[in-house]
Parts: C-alpha cells; structure tokens; sequence
C-alpha cells in the first residue's frame, strides 16, 4: 500500500495506495470537519485546488447528523460528493478538548455532548463502529491525546491503555470490515504513537504499535503547547522505531515550517485546520511569508495576495479587493482567501515532493523553512 520512491535523509517521497486513489506523499489533508470545509468552500472546489485527501471529524459527524445516517446514505464519500481519499480521526482529540466534562475508564470514556449536553460514552469499538459507518478510507485507532506538559506517572499508564485500546480497535476494525452491509469493506486503520515529551515511553509504544502490523501510523500528541524543539525531538526519536514501509501521519500540525521539519523528519501525511482558520481572519500564506490583508497598506494594491501564486483567488483579484471583502463584511472574503491558503498548503507539498526527487530538499528546507512562517 506504501512505496517509497525516494529518500533523502530521513525525509522520504512515496505513493500511498488506498481502495480511494492513490496519494502523492508528502501530503498535506484539508481539514473539512463536519464533512465540509470552513469558509463555505466544496468538494469540488478542492479539486481545483489540489487536494489529495479531505480529513473529517468523527464526534462531529456522530453528533450531527448521525454516522447510521451517514451509512444509510452510502456513506460518507457520496454524502458529500467526494471521491478521493478521506481520513476520520477517531474522536480522541474531542475528548481530550472537552477535558471538564469527561471520565476516562479502562472500557472507554464517558463525556457530554457540547451541543446539548447529553451524556455520550466512547471506547475502541464504538469509535471503530462510527467511523465504519462514515466508511472513511482511513480510520484512526481510539487514543487518550494527552495534554502537555504532563507527569510521567501519568503518561505511562495512558500510553499503556492506548495500547490496549489500539489492540481492541483493530479487532473490531477486521470484524466490522467482514460485515456484507459496509459501503467501505477495505477501510484502513491507522494507530497512534503516544507518550508526551519522553523518549522512553514514545521508543516503547512506537515497538508495542508497530508489531501489530497495521495500515499506517501516526504521531499523536504534539503541538498541544510543548516548544517546537521538543516536537522535532520527539519526531526524530520516533521515526527509527516506525515502520519503514507504512506511511507516517503527524497530527494537527502545522505550520508552514512545521511541515517542512516534519517531512525532515520522515513524516509523510500533515493535518491543520490552520490554514482554512487563518484564511478566514485575514491572514494570508504566501512564498514571501504570511500576509495580513486587513492591513492598511494594501487598500489600493492591485497585486494578487502571491505574484507567485496561480490560484483562482490570485488569478482574478487583488489584495485591494481581497481587504474590501473583509472589511465590509462579505463572506465571500473569507472564501476566496480560504481557497488561497489551502491552494498555497497543497503547492508547497508539490514542491517538497519535486524538491525530494531532484534531490535538492536540503536546499529547499534551508531555503523556506522560517521564511514562510515569517509575518511580513
């Protein structure tokens, strides 16, 4: 399912093969969380804007409209007219946010819903259940994602219980997959390595959840407030201890260089809601660095956001009429710029893959890697 077509350094240029396409890795999946992408942009929008893999969110989709539904309506590509890959997350970051309304238990954890407040319990099964219904292409496994910093007598009994969640979910994943009513009977599982900011317990659970020989794996529990230094740490410590031939997934991350260090690092999938977030604030990714179009000076500047840029919002309009959108109010404002930054993420995954196969990404990484984070 994963072959790697290149490799420089660490950093790693591959194909990942699903029942959905295949995808060019390193990638960078658009984050459309309830089966949509904040700032009123479709899926077929983000076709012309290059993505690969659209991410939804789980406890969303179960709250509203209901995974059954979901499933009843031939799943959640025809739901909401994608065909390319996409990836459910497994509900286990919402739990982690909704920390003072939860209860974590061996059998699973038991929270209230943010919109009514009704008591909900989600464990492995239910979890590996809801996202068989949304027939994702890929399913991530049930963790705890642990707020940082945290003691390490806390952290070693959650990566241990993790572990025994990861094992309970891909039983149920092979059970559910067997069913003759699933519209994804190929749905993939990917598993999640834990243990905060030590080295140790990250080493032992990255050896514990690569025996289990699953689909792909992914890198939970960063960017939630530790220093980036600590993230690149965590990252190049675990990366010998992953699976060379399973794609790698970072979660939540980043920013423009954080994808960079992270694809460094031999990371080859990244997920944000950052740029879509950003867009919709005014705050603009482009190759010189990151553009506040709120800003005064471009109220009569009849540049596109990025000369460099070929996006639809850089082809037809201005950063004048980009700013008059968003001081007036109009939604389209936040559209247009939203296509922009999503645009932006998936070229400059485009030129990481194009740099790895001409071997000159040590230059690129050189070349971009703080100058894209940079406000200008």
């Amino acid at each position: 399912m994963y072959t790697l077509l290149k490799q420089s350094g660490h950093a790693r240029r591959g194909e990942f093969q699903t029942v959905h396409g295949t995808v060019q890795t390193p990638a960078f999946m658009n984050v459309g969380t309830v089966a949509a992408i904040k700032g009123a942009v479709s899926s077929y929008d983000l076709v012309d804007l290059r993505t690969q893999v659209e991410l939804c969110n789980t406890y969303h989709l179960h709250l509203r409209p209901g995974d059954k539904l979901i499933h009843d309506l031939g799943g959640l590509h025809k739901f909401m007219g994608w065909e390319r890959p996409i990836l459910t997350d497994s509900g286990g970051f919402q739990v982690f946010s909704l920390a003072g309304l939860r209860k974590i238990r061996e059998e699973g954890v038991t929270f209230a819903s943010h919109i009514d407040g009704r008591k909900i319990f989600m464990g492995p099964e239910e979890s590996m259940q809801i996202q068989s219904n949304l027939a994702s292409t890929i399913a991530m496994a049930f963790d705890e994602c642990i707020k940082l910093p945290a003691e390490y007598s806390y952290v070693k009994p959650s990566c241990d219980r993790t572990y025994r969640w990861l094992v309970r979910c891909k039983a149920e994943m092979a059970r559910l997959n067997a069913l003759p009513d699933r519209n994804n009977p190929h749905q993939m599982l990917f598993g999640i390595n834990q243990g905060g900011t030590y080295e140790d317990l990250r080493i032992e659970h990255a050896k514990k959840i690569a025996a289990l020989d699953l689909d792909g794996y992914a890198v939970g529990g960063l960017a939630v407030g530790e220093p980036k230094e600590e993230m690149y740490h965590i990252l190049s410590v675990v990366d010998e201890y992953l699976p060379q031939n399973k794609p790698r997934y970072l979660m939540g991350v980043g920013t423009p260089g954080n994808i960079i260090e992270g694809v460094w690092r031999g990371i080859d999938l990244f997920d944000c809601v950052m740029p879509s977030r950003n867009a919709r604030h005014g705050h603009l990714f482009t190759w010189e660095g990151i553009r506040n179009i709120n800003n005064q000076k471009y109220e009569r500047d009849t540049l596109p956001i990025d000369p460099q840029c070929d996006c639809p919002t850089c082809r037809r309009h201005s950063r004048a009429y980009i700013r008059h959108l968003f001081r007036a109010g109009e939604k389209l404002g936040q559209r247009l710029a939203v296509m922009h930054n999503l645009y932006f993420y998936n070229t400059l995954m485009e030129k990481i893959r194009a740099a790895l196969e001409e071997g000159t990404f040590e230059a690129f990484r050189a070349q971009y890697v703080d100058l894209l984070d940079t406000r200008i």
